[in-house]
């Protein structure tokens, strides 16, 4: 008996893994730390770009757990571009350490606050090029959790000194800002560490550790949310979907505002019941893309009517 529920569990967590990190197989191209490619995002990464004083902060762009920025991006960048924003976006966490593998070459596979420290090095590259003191980040997943790790541990904001922050605005997308249960297959990989099998290990080995520090309680998650959700003088725009599959219970992406920050947490369905865009489809969906310019300038919402 004992042996058969061994053997259904190794089949549970082999589910498991092959759910939480089995992406499109593809010939890796080691890229450098923190790459800012073009190909495929018409008008992003131009260093020579100069903020308007309509919009005197740069975007920048943040893909979320073994993605890259084409493919998360390729919607929103002319989007932003035709309203006059200087617009950057960043492939990192490729490479991972000795201790932390990820031999399957996977954008957002590496430690997150490893990527959140590239994550910083091509801000501080941003704001040297276009003269910008701060900029605006967009987050997919990942992207907003990271960019929050940026924030709070890499001098992305100055707890103390708010008017230093490199940050002024942040808009995740179903960000795993409180962790995520990867649609309770995280329940399937605790029952099977109760069992012997180092699934944490397996799967950081595997894919990178970026997906186990992504779990609900995590060391990770713990650190980061100690003290409070935010950084003071940010302001936050967290957009949901209730057909989130990745990112459960999609609600803990919602954060609560702390002293000197404000929150505005959104559901895509807001106002529009019918939509079902899921956890891969926010970075491309119409509704969600005009939270995402709501969020970065008021008035947006005031000249463009939002789509249903």
């Amino acid at each position: 008996m004992a042996s058969r529920l061994r053997t259904a569990v190794v089949v549970a967590v082999s589910t498991l893994l092959l759910a939480v990190g089995a992406p499109a197989a593809a010939d890796p191209v080691v890229p450098s730390p923190a790459q800012a490619p073009t190909e495929g995002l018409d008008g992003a990464n131009d260093f020579a770009c100069s903020p308007s004083a309509e919009h005197p902060r740069p975007v920048v762009l943040v893909h979320g757990t073994w993605a890259d920025a084409q493919t998360s991006w390729k919607s929103l960048v002319p989007q932003l571009k035709s309203e006059g924003y200087c617009v950057f976006a960043l492939d990192y966490g490729y490479k991972a350490t000795l201790t932390y593998g990820n031999p399957l070459n996977l954008f957002g596979g590496d430690d997150i606050a490893q990527s959140a420290r590239e994550l910083g090095g091509f801000v501080d590259s941003v704001l040297a090029a276009t003269g910008a003191s701060q900029v605006d980040v967009v987050g997919h997943s990942q992207g907003g959790t990271l960019a929050r790790q940026y924030m709070k541990f890499d001098g992305g904001a100055d707890y103390l000194n708010p008017a230093a922050n490199k940050v002024h605005t942040l808009v995740t997308l179903g960000a795993t800002n409180h962790g995520t249960t990867y649609d309770s297959k995280q329940i399937v990989g605790d029952i099977a560490q109760e069992f012997g099998i180092p699934v944490t290990f397996v799967a950081a080995a595997t894919v990178g550790p970026s997906a186990v520090q992504q779990f609900v309680g995590s060391p990770f998650m713990q650190l980061l949310n100690a003290g409070g959700d935010t950084m003071p003088g940010v302001d936050y725009t967290i957009i949901a979907t209730h057909h989130d599959a990745v990112s459960t219970p999609p609600e803990l992406t919602f954060l609560t505002a702390g002293a000197g920050a404000t929150v505005d947490n959104v559901w895509v369905q807001d106002g529009c019941p019918s939509n079902e865009t899921t956890h891969a489809t926010l970075p491309t969906d119409p509704r969600a893309m005009w939270m995402v310019m709501r969020g970065l300038d008021a008035s947006y919402a005031d000249r463009v009517p939002s789509p249903c």
